[in-house]
């Protein structure tokens, strides 16, 4: 569950950084490597990235080195600047109109 979490998590940063370019990423076990030169790695119930950004989840919340906070509650999730996604199934929509699809270890955002 926490590996779902934390990779849901990395959807969601690319949701935020991602609205005007498509971004593909593969997931293999404890890292994410995404076709726009960042990647991710899970340790635990910690997650870092390749620009030095890390977070880590307690319960339904995630925290960001950034001060961005994220918090689940069933199939949506918010962050503390306004912004929300719903997930539904392998699909997952972002509150500026992003959408990314998740197809095995693949996802792609546009």
């Amino acid at each position: 569950m926490i590996r779902n979490f934390l990779f849901a998590l990395a959807v969601f940063l690319l949701l935020c950084s991602s609205a005007s370019a498509q971004v593909s990423c593969q997931d293999d076990g404890a890292f994410t490597r995404c076709n726009n030169g960042q990647s991710f790695q899970r340790d635990g119930a910690f997650i870092r990235d390749n620009r030095g950004n890390s977070w880590s989840q307690d319960g339904a919340f995630i925290r960001g080195s950034d001060g961005t906070n994220y918090q689940r509650d069933g199939a949506f999730t918010k962050d503390n600047h306004g912004n929300s996604w719903w997930q539904n199934g392998n699909f997952t929509r972002g509150s500026n109109g992003t959408s990314c699809y998740r197809d095995g270890a693949f996802t792609h955002c546009n």
